[in-house]
């Protein structure tokens, strides 16, 4: 049972590794849309757009109906629900790992402000090192005066 699984879930994975595909079910998740209508946006020949929904379809993440001569899609959201619940796992150990960094991270942080050597007490005579001294003005000739 666990073969299948896995085979569902590296069909759903290598559906959604392709930006075409990611596309078609951002839109399907709106509306159900004709084949024509999917494709119109694709800039790609039907044949090659058929393609990428032949992947979805064998992932089971969309479902095709024929009315009349049109074929319609549909998005089938529940591939995606089980992969999901697959990713949460490792979201819960990722945001374990990474709440244990943050702490500590924070420690570290915290001991490093208690370590530090106090301040030199300042002399007032000295200048601050904060402080930079003024460039010495130049002067120059005497400019123009004003005949009165």
């Amino acid at each position: 049972m666990v073969h299948s699984d896995n085979a569902t879930l590296d069909a759903v994975f290598a559906a959604l590794s392709d930006p075409t595909r990611r596309t078609v079910l951002e839109t399907l998740g709106e509306r159900s849309l004709s084949v024509t209508e999917l494709a119109e946006p694709h800039g790609m020949s039907l044949t090659g757009f058929m393609k990428h929904l032949r992947v979805l379809e064998d992932a089971g993440l969309i479902s095709r109906t024929k009315e009349g001569r049109i074929v319609r899609c549909e998005l089938s959201p529940r591939p995606m629900q089980e992969a999901a619940v697959w990713l949460s796992r490792y979201e819960k150990f990722w945001t374990g790992r990474l709440d244990a960094l943050a702490r500590f991270l924070y420690h570290q942080e915290e001991t490093e402000w208690q370590n530090l050597p106090p301040p030199a007490p300042s002399d007032p005579r000295l200048p601050s090192a904060g402080t930079t001294p003024s460039p010495p003005k130049k002067s120059g000739a005497r400019g123009p005066t004003r005949k009165r």
